[in-house]
C-alpha cells in the first residue's frame, strides 16, 4: 500500500520468516499441505461419482479447479471457462484472455447461486459517508467519496488520454473499494430480495473508513467499536446464526494488517481476529497469504470504461504508443525503514540516465493524482514495483493498466495476492528481480535489456487481454464482452461456496 506512512510496528511484528519473504516454519505447512491433499481428494471422489452418474451431460458455466500452492500450502480456486473445445485455459495469451472472460449472465445465477445484500443500520455505513469530513486526520475525505467512491472527474493533460475516453478517467482513491462493491451488489443480476434463496451473504460494512477514522489515534477501544457493533448484530440474524458465516462474504477497503491488531499497542483494529470472523470470506486489496478466508482483489485504478468500446479503444491507443523510456518508478523513499531499497533502486534509475525515469511522490501525490504516474508508465516499457507501505501497492495496478509490465522484488507484491485477477504464469506478464540480488549489484537495466523484443510484446498483450479483470466498470451491466475486477471477485466467491456446499452434501 502507497500513500500513508505507517509506523515500523504496523506490522505488528510480523515473524522475520514472513518479513523476508520466505515460507512459514516447516510444522504450520505440513499440516496446511495435509489439509490440501484431504480437499483435492474430496473433489477427486466428487468428481468420479458425477462422472459415474452421468451428471456432466449438463454442463456448468465453469469447473473450478486449483491452482499451484500458494504459501503455506493454501490451493486457490481459479475458473476454467466452459467454453467450446478450442477454447484454452484463461492463463494463456492476451488474445485468448479477451475471448473467454465473458461477462456475468443470468444463467451464472442458476448454477453458482444468488447474493443477498444486507441492509445494514445506516452507522455501519452511510453515516460514514455523511461523516466524511471527520474520517482522517489529513482532512476531508468527502471527495474520495463522490460518484460512488470513484472520486471526482480526473484532471487529465497532456493527451495521455484520448478526449473522447475523458469521461472513463476519475482520481480515485486507493482505499474506496467498500462504496464501489456495494453499488455493483446492489445492481447486480444475481442479488436476490430473498433470503432463503441466496447462495450467499453480502455484508456492506465499509470497515475500512471506520477503522481508518482512528488508526492513527492511541485508543485501541474506538478502531474496534464498529467492528464490535457489527458482529453484535449480525450474531442477531437468521441467516448468520444458520451458517455461523460461512455464506457470508464483505469487502474491506484496505489492506489485511490494518484489521489484524494481536495487542493493544500495535497497529490497527482486531476485527479479523475477532470471534465470529473466522469462518467469513473478506475481499481485500492486501491478503494475508496464510489466511485462505483472505481474497485479494485489485486495488480500484483511475479508469472505469463506460462501455467495452472504452476497453477497446484504451487496449488500442496504449498498444500503439510510444515508450522511449525502458523502465520507471513512482514513489518515495521510506526513511524510516533501515537499508530502504526504494533508495538502491532510484539510485539505479539515475545511473541509467534517459533510460529511466522517476515521479517522487514525495513532491506528487502520486496515488491519487492520474496524471502525473499514467503519463510516466505509458512512456515505459517496464514499471520498478517494490513493495509499499506494506508488500502491495496500487501502483502494480496502474502501471499494467498504462501497458508498461510490472517488475517485482517481493513475491509477495503480487504473485501471492491476486491470483484470482492475474494470469496464473508469472512470467507471462512480469519480470521478477529478487531484491538481494539488487542489492547485491545486480543491474535492473541489464535484465530487463536481455529480454527480446518479442518476449516484451507477448507480456504486453497478456496485461492488455488481462486488462478488464484488474480494473472496476462505470456499472454492472456497461462491459458484455468481458469480465471487469468486481466480476471476477463475485464469481470466484459463489464458486468457493457452491464448491464448499457440494463437498459437504458428498461427505
Amino acid at each position: 500500500m502507497d500513500g500513508e506512512l505507517h509506523p515500523l510496528k504496523r506490522y505488528h511484528k510480523l515473524s522475520s520468516s514472513e518479513a523476508s519473504d520466505g515460507s512459514p516454519i516447516a510444522a504450520v505447512q505440513a499440516c496446511l499441505l495435509r489439509r490440501w491433499f484431504i480437499v483435492a481428494g474430496l473433489l477427486v471422489l466428487q468428481f468420479a461419482l458425477l462422472t459415474l452418474f452421468g451428471c456432466f451431460s449438463s454442463p456448468v458455466p465453469a469447473i473450478l479447479h486449483a491452482s499451484p500452492l500458494t504459501p503455506g500450502g493454501i490451493p486457490v480456486l481459479l475458473e476454467t471457462p466452459a467454453t467450446n473445445s478450442t477454447s484454452s485455459s484463461l492463463t494463456t495469451t492476451g488474445t485468448e484472455l479477451a475471448k473467454v472472460s465473458s461477462a456475468p449472465s443470468p444463467k451464472l445465477c442458476l448454477s453458482a447461486g444468488r447474493v443477498y445484500v444486507y441492509d445494514l443500520p445506516p452507522v455501519f455505513n452511510k453515516e460514514l459517508v455523511e461523516n466524511c469530513d471527520d474520517l482522517s486526520p489529513w482532512g476531508s475525505r468527502c471527495t474520495m467519496l463522490e460518484n460512488g467512491g470513484f472520486g471526482r472527474k480526473a484532471n487529465l493533460s497532456g493527451g495521455t488520454v484520448p478526449e473522447d475516453l475523458f469521461g472513463a478517467w476519475f482520481a480515485t482513491d486507493q482505499f474506496a473499494a467498500e462504496l464501489i462493491y456495494h453499488n455493483r451488489m446492489l445492481q447486480h443480476p444475481c442479488r436476490t430480495m430473498d433470503p432463503a434463496t441466496a447462495t450467499a451473504f453480502f455484508v456492506p460494512f465499509y470497515g475500512g473508513l471506520a477503522v481508518g477514522k482512528y488508526l492513527w489515534k492511541a485508543g485501541s477501544g474506538e478502531r474496534d467499536r464498529h467492528c464490535q457493533m457489527l458482529l453484535e448484530w449480525l450474531r442477531e440474524q437468521e441467516w448468520w446464526r444458520r451458517s455461523a458465516g460461512l455464506d457470508h462474504f464483505l469487502m474491506l477497503g484496505r489492506i489485511t494488517w490494518d484489521f489484524r491488531r494481536s495487542k493493544d499497542e500495535d497497529w490497527g483494529g482486531s476485527f479479523l481476529y475477532m470471534p465470529g470472523m473466522e469462518n467469513v470470506t473478506r475481499l481485500l486489496i492486501e491478503r494475508n497469504p496464510w489466511d485462505e478466508m483472505d481474497v485479494a482483489v485489485p486495488y480500484p485504478t483511475s479508469f472505469h470504461p463506460r462501455q467495452d468500446a472504452d476497453v477497446e479503444q484504451w487496449r488500442s491507443h496504449v498498444r500503439t504508443i510510444a515508450r522511449p523510456t525502458l523502465f520507471s518508478f513512482a514513489g518515495a523513499t521510506r526513511s524510516a525503514f533501515r537499508d530502504d531499497f526504494r533508495a538502491v533502486l532510484l539510485r539505479q534509475c539515475q545511473e541509467a540516465g534517459n533510460k529511466c525515469r522517476s515521479v517522487d511522490c514525495r513532491i506528487s501525490h502520486c496515488a491519487n493524482d492520474t496524471s502525473a504516474t499514467l503519463s510516466l508508465f505509458m512512456a515505459s516499457q517496464f514499471c520498478l514495483q517494490p513493495r509499499g507501505d506494506s508488500f502491495t501497492r496500487r501502483s502494480i495496478f496502474d502501471c499494467m493498466v498504462a501497458g508498461a509490465i510490472p517488475v517485482f522484488f517481493w513475491r509477495r507484491t503480487a504473485y501471492f495476492q491476486y491470483a484470482w485477477h492475474l494470469p496464473r504464469d508469472p512470467e507471462s506478464y512480469s519480470v521478477f528481480i529478487d531484491r538481494r540480488d539488487v542489492k547485491n549489484g545486480t543491474s535492473i537495466e541489464r535484465v530487463l535489456n536481455s529480454l527480446s523484443q518479442e518476449k516484451v510484446r507477448a507480456m504486453r498483450e497478456t496485461i492488455l487481454g488481462t486488462l478488464p479483470r484488474l480494473i472496476y466498470a462505470a456499472s454492472g451491466d456497461v462491459l458484455n464482452r468481458s469480465m471487469d475486477a468486481f466480476d471476477v471477485a463475485l464469481d470466484g466467491v459463489l464458486r468457493r461456496f457452491h464448491q464448499r456446499k457440494t463437498v459437504s452434501i458428498n461427505r
